[in-house]
């Protein structure tokens, strides 16, 4: 199958699979396979399973649902074997075949349309914090839907929703142009901070932000093998986003997962390839890709000292993407600022993965090293590009977590909230 491409002229993921030369890097690298019994490893579930797996036979065994999908094996293959995607699509194959139970179908639904869930809990935000706390609840839904009691499921933060902060106040023209901010379903309503800091930070920089309405990228649904979904979701978003793209107006992200699933993620999985997919794609950035750009022609400058040291995890997904890590690359152009790589392979959430009772365990023996880290450091934050790492992080050690961006925005001056607001206080209070 080697050199077998499609008609866009991109190589099929499966086609990558005779590339593999059974190293076994992969297996080494994979956080999952040392910590159960249940995934053997990448190279098995991924090019070697695929061969037996074909349009007239059933998919061979369960154990793939246990890949994460964190793609370290990608980020490690030296012969560019797409194992993530490959087993992403075999999961997707057993949800068409009716492998998995009408309740773990439910349950995996409703994990995966985040926006929807938190859109109808939020008028009732108070209550159903304390349902997502109160132990009998937890106990319920890990009966009945199989989300494990004691998963860090995301709490409304008790601000307002994110959109209606955003259209209460007067429009800022720019004197640097526009530029789009697509907004992660945690900003909306869970985290709301990093989506003003955001908003801040761009017009601090001189931008108009615009903020298009408000669309899942559709990750949750194709971790769970529900791709006739996410393709909704995903063309949905090309949709909204296009004219924006045709107008050169950069689209710009605080969540990884957000941008790498309309850059890639989604259009590799689901072969998506076409002209609008592509231009969407090329517009679309991570924040701090952006403002590495910014940097490099000389236009983020003002940078103030913090003088702290910052435990810092860069996701596993956001490594294998191909963009190196440009958070650790802005945050090392502050003064003063002492960042620590956490060097731990995967927090072990996984987007979905960690909530569901079968996989719980995994997921925080995952997190184990990452875990020890952050309490090693005894930092009183921690930063990481991506929400639901941030809640595991926070559920793992304790420990409050931030997304870099807020520590970028510190440094501009501009003004920030929450955890990292009370650290720098202290930092400062003990300087004077």
């Amino acid at each position: 199958m080697i050199g077998v491409t499609t008609p866009a002229g991109v190589t099929p993921v499966e086609a990558t699979l005779d590339h593999c030369i059974k190293c076994n890097i992969c297996v080494t690298a994979c956080p999952v396979a040392p910590v159960t019994d249940l995934f053997p490893g990448p190279k098995y579930e991924g090019p070697q399973a695929a061969r037996f797996r074909n349009s007239r036979q059933p998919s061979p065994d369960r154990s793939v649902d246990y890949c994460s999908g964190c793609r370290v094996c990608n980020e490690v293959c030296p012969t560019g074997v797409r194992i993530a995607e490959i087993n992403a699509r075999a999961r997707a194959r057993m949800v068409e075949e009716g492998v998995f139970s009408t309740r773990t179908r439910l349950r995996n639904n409703l994990l995966a349309r985040p926006l929807t869930m938190a859109r109808v809990g939020a008028p009732f935000a108070g209550f159903v914090n304390f349902l997502f706390t109160w132990r009998p609840t937890r106990l319920l839904a890990e009966r009945l839907f199989g989300i494990h009691r004691d998963a860090p499921l995301p709490l409304y933060d008790g601000a307002p929703p994110f959109r209606r902060w955003f259209h209460s106040r007067p429009r800022k023209r720019g004197t640097a142009g526009a530029v789009v901010y697509f907004t992660a379903c945690s900003t909306e309503y869970y985290e709301t901070r990093v989506g003003r800091t955001a908003v801040k930070v761009l017009e601090h920089l001189g931008f108009e932000v615009i903020v298009p309405e408000a669309r899942c990228c559709g990750l949750p649904l194709l971790s769970n093998g529900e791709f006739p979904a996410a393709r909704e979701y995903h063309e949905a978003n090309v949709a909204s986003l296009l004219p924006y793209a045709k107008a050169g107006i950069p689209i710009v992200g605080t969540s990884t997962s957000c941008t790498l699933t309309i850059k890639e993620e989604a259009p590799d999985l689901l072969d998506i390839h076409d002209e609008d997919s592509r231009l969407v794609g090329a517009h679309t950035y991570d924040i701090h890709e952006f403002l590495l750009d910014m940097a490099a022609d000389g236009r983020l400058t003002g940078l103030r000292e913090i003088p702290m040291r910052l435990p810092y995890h860069p996701p596993c997904q956001y490594r294998a993407h191909r963009l190196g890590i440009p958070a650790r690359e802005v945050l090392d152009l502050i003064p003063g600022l002492e960042v620590v790589d956490s060097g731990a392979a995967c927090c072990g959430i996984a987007g979905t993965y960690g909530y569901k009772e079968e996989k719980y365990q995994i997921s925080m023996d995952v997190g184990r090293p990452l875990f020890e880290f952050v309490e090693r450091e005894g930092a009183p934050v921690v930063a990481c590009d991506s929400e639901t790492c941030r809640w595991q992080i926070t559920h793992g050690t304790g420990v409050d977590s931030i997304h870099p961006l807020e520590v970028v925005a510190a440094s501009l001056g501009v003004e920030v909230e929450g955890p990292l607001a009370t650290a720098l206080a202290e930092v400062f209070a003990t300087r004077n």
